[in-house]
């Protein structure tokens, strides 16, 4: 076996202590290590959705700006190794062993931590080592106490906020919006995408209580569309008249916009100077995987990791908007602990045919039971277990010029694309 797999079934073990709010542990790794963190400038992100491409934006842009920019993001697809990006290439195996055995070697037997608290400081670590200029740093659950929230970034980004995780970060939008807000330091300004009046509110006085400038979207800066490519950008002190976005979605014009206004508050820190050429020429290039990406044509797959109710409402916009066809088809594998009919009722609607799967994961739902849930949406819908006979099926009921949509969580996306020919390693 090799030292990589080992690492990985250890890092893996470690899932077996769950979920554990609290920063004092992740601290204390980082200090056994001469605390890497105090070396980086940030960006934090923390929302319900889009945390991921938003980064994928930031980092694409300052990349081509000549900035050494790491970005730690989670989960992963297929490959543990993306979740620790420096310049847009994944950590190699031997890196990430290298960074791994350091804390390894550190810790206490009688208090071990979480997965996600030694992966946060195997990517601090890693990042420091690589003399990072900026290091995007996306939360992992919540914010206030999440693993991630021991850094003190240049600026803060709450993308938005919905219903996810409600059984550790509160039943209602407010006692979510608190958990998220916890990322937002004493005079750190803050981007926001929340547009709900009690999150605005929220967000507001927690960032008046800590002196934190407050940038919202559609206030302080905004987006107009051009057309289905292409937008304008007013923002907090930059316009570009006619950027094109290589993401596929109005949503994903929305994350851009963020993007844009967390590199302005860079910019105003004079950590970048932002040229329009070399943004729009980034926006052309970003690429963020399993979100509205095109597997195949003809006809067109198309798989999406949407796998809560905010999600499928950006998936099901996106389909309306962005794609040209007769027929959707829909192949979907949803984990048991999410809103499946809040996903469900918002995206089959729109399909002809939806055929139900299971994902190789423990949370995984009975596709049985996503079949009973969909019966008041659609008419015609299957259950195939096996993934990949579900999508053979898909392909078999649509014609050339139909749509076939694979979604429903990250972890099926990532087997998704493994079945497609992703290699693991």
């Amino acid at each position: 076996m090799s030292d990589f797999q080992q690492s990985l079934d250890y890092l893996y073990g470690l899932q077996k202590y769950g979920v554990k709010f609290g920063l004092n542990c992740t601290r204390n790794l980082l200090e056994r290590v001469g605390n890497p963190h105090r070396e980086l400038r940030f960006v934090h992100i923390a929302g319900t959705n889009g945390k991921g491409s938003t980064g994928a934006i930031i980092s694409r842009v300052l990349c081509d700006h000549g900035v050494r920019v790491g970005l730690y993001t989670s989960p992963h697809l297929v490959r543990f190794t993306e979740r620790f990006r420096m310049n847009e290439q994944e950590v190699s195996a031997e890196r990430i062993v290298a960074v791994f055995e350091k804390i390894r070697a550190t810790l206490d037997g009688g208090n071990p931590p979480t997965f996600f608290e030694m992966i946060t400081a195997m990517a601090f670590l890693y990042f420091a080592e690589e003399q990072a200029d900026i290091v995007i740093a996306e939360a992992g659950l919540g914010g206030r106490l999440d693993a991630t929230n021991v850094i003190d970034p240049e600026v803060c980004v709450i993308t938005n906020i919905g219903f996810d995780h409600q059984e550790f970060l509160g039943s209602t939008l407010s006692s979510i919006a608190r958990e998220k807000a916890g990322i937002i330091k004493p005079g750190v300004p803050v981007v926001t995408g929340a547009l709900q009046p009690v999150v605005q509110g929220i967000l507001k006085t927690v960032c008046m209580n800590k002196g934190a400038p407050l940038y919202r979207f559609k206030s302080d800066f905004r987006v107009r569309r051009n057309s289905k490519w292409s937008f304008h950008y007013r923002g907090i002190g930059m316009q570009l008249p006619s950027v094109s976005l290589n993401l596929r979605g109005p949503h994903q014009v929305a994350n851009a916009a963020l993007a844009l206004a967390a590199l302005e508050v860079l910019e105003q820190k004079r950590l970048v100077l932002l040229k329009p050429s070399r943004i729009e020429r980034a926006m052309r290039e970003v690429r963020w995987p399993a979100r509205l990406e095109v597997l195949e044509t003809n006809p067109l797959i198309v798989l999406d990791g949407a796998h809560n109710p905010q999600g499928a409402e950006s998936l099901r916009d996106a389909l309306k908007e962005s794609f040209t066809y007769k027929k959707l088809h829909l192949v979907i594998g949803i984990m048991a602990d999410k809103d499946i009919v809040g996903i469900l009722r918002r995206l089959l609607p729109l399909a002809e045919t939806a055929i139900f799967t299971r994902p190789v994961y423990s949370r995984a739902a009975n596709p049985d039971d996503i079949r009973r849930m969909a019966r008041p949406y659609i008419h015609k819908c299957y259950v195939i277990s096996e993934a990949t006979s579900a999508i053979e099926e898909a392909r078999r009921v649509a014609d050339p010029e139909d749509l076939i949509c694979i979604t429903g969580s990250l972890y099926f996306a990532g087997e998704v694309k493994q079945i497609f020919g992703e290699p693991a390693l």
